[in-house]
């Protein structure tokens, strides 16, 4: 599948202005998917390198269409990037660029089960040769733990009825499908909400499968050692949670929004924000690419 069929990435022009590219920088594209980023990240430079970084196997086979001397793929979830970078020798970057969440390829693929339109197996899982898939986690979880990540990851107002219904139903018979899931969720809601409380459901289920919010601040917190004084920190989020812990860990330096204080009771803060508001798509790009709706997108320098 060519590069530019597999997602058309978000904000293109405004990651890269973002990232300030030097021509001799070091950076990572620690969300590579398709390489729509990437490819525009070595227009810019010279002497300089970029990583790609993905967990995704149809990600890895993208980056073999990749022939440039300048790039170096790194076949791995973005939350081991120290481990792989100190590897190539790379202790220090100019900038680290991250598209969060689902690319459209991967919701456009049926068998993967993070789209509610097909009916296809309970999987959701990025590395598809991890243990923990959708379907284990609703065939095996216990009520209260079913409560939590539907609360929590997915906002769910109604997160008990629903674990104890999902239980009910799951000892009549396992939940193997998307479409299994869904005639289960049909009665707990309106028919004209339908597709946003599916759409919360999926995305907590998504969010457990993954430890996307774990991987995230693993990063985070990674890139405060990885960047150089100057560096660019340019993440993008589509969901609240992972936008809420991104903007604490920039304005204070803790994911919890609370400033970190030395002995001394010095702030200790390791970004500066470049843009106090998230930035949004326009209207045009989101006409283009619906997915672009929900993105929010920050950018950050090491101080």
């Amino acid at each position: 599948m060519p590069m530019k069929d597999y997602h058309v990435p978000v904000m293109l022009s405004e990651c890269i202005e973002g990232l300030s590219i030097k021509p001799d920088g070091i950076y990572v594209d620690a969300t590579f998917g398709g390489g729509g980023h990437s490819r525009e990240v070595i227009k810019q430079l010279t002497t300089g390198r970029l990583f790609g970084v993905d967990q995704d196997e149809e990600a890895r086979n993208n980056a073999e269409q990749f022939d440039s001397g300048k790039f170096t793929f790194i076949d791995s979830n973005f939350r081991y990037l120290s481990r792989f970078l100190k590897l190539e020798g790379i202790e220090k970057l100019d900038g680290l660029l991250a598209d969060l969440g689902v690319s459209s390829h991967q919701i456009d693929e049926a068998e993967r089960g993070f789209s509610t339109r097909f009916d296809a197996m309970l999987d959701m899982r990025m590395n598809r040769s991890q243990e923990l898939s959708a379907e284990k986690i609703i065939n095996t979880y216990p009520r209260r733990d079913l409560q939590l990540l539907l609360g929590n990851y997915g906002e769910i107002r109604n997160a008990r009825t629903l674990a104890d219904n999902i239980i009910r139903a799951r000892i009549e018979a396992p939940v193997h499908t998307t479409g299994e899931l869904v005639n289960i969720l049909k009665s707990f809601v309106p028919a004209n909400k339908r597709n946003k409380y599916y759409a919360q459901v999926f995305q907590a289920l998504r969010i457990e499968v993954n430890d996307e919010l774990g991987a995230l601040k693993d990063l985070l917190n990674q890139s405060v050692d990885l960047l150089k004084s100057g560096g660019r920190l340019v993440i993008m989020a589509y969901h609240s949670l992972e936008d809420r812990l991104i903007k604490n860990f920039i304005n204070t330096g803790s994911f919890e929004g609370r400033e970190v204080k030395d002995f001394y009771g010095n702030t200790q803060k390791p970004f500066k924000a470049i843009t106090r508001k998230p930035i949004m798509a326009s209207d045009i790009e989101i006409r283009e690419n619906n997915r672009a709706r929900s993105a929010r997108l920050r950018i950050a320098e090491k101080i």
